[in-house]
C-alpha cells in the first residue's frame, strides 16, 4: 500500500516530464562524476565537480516532479 493505494496497477504520475528529466540529468550527473573520479585525465576535477553539481539539480527536478503529483481532494482546500 502507498500512500493508502493498493500497489495493483504503478503510474508515473501527472508530470512525467519532469521525471524524465531527472532521471537523465541523474544519469548524466552519476557518469560523469565516475568519469572524474575513476578516468586518469589531466582535467579531472572538471568532470567531477560537473557531475556533481549536476546531480545537485537533478534534486530540483525530483523535487517538482514529486511537488506537482501531489493530490490534495477538494474537501480540504478552503475557498
Amino acid at each position: 500500500m502507498l500512500l493508502g493505494r493498493p500497489c495493483t496497477r504503478c503510474h508515473l504520475g501527472r508530470c512525467v516530464f519532469f521525471l524524465i528529466v531527472a532521471l537523465l540529468s541523474d544519469a548524466v550527473g552519476l557518469g560523469l562524476l565516475l568519469l572524474g573520479i575513476f578516468a586518469t585525465l589531466n582535467y579531472w576535477d572538471f568532470f567531477v565537480y560537473t557531475g556533481s553539481l549536476i546531480l545537485a539539480l537533478s534534486l530540483l527536478f525530483w523535487l517538482a516532479w514529486y511537488s506537482f503529483n501531489i493530490e490534495v481532494p477538494l474537501e480540504k482546500l478552503d475557498f
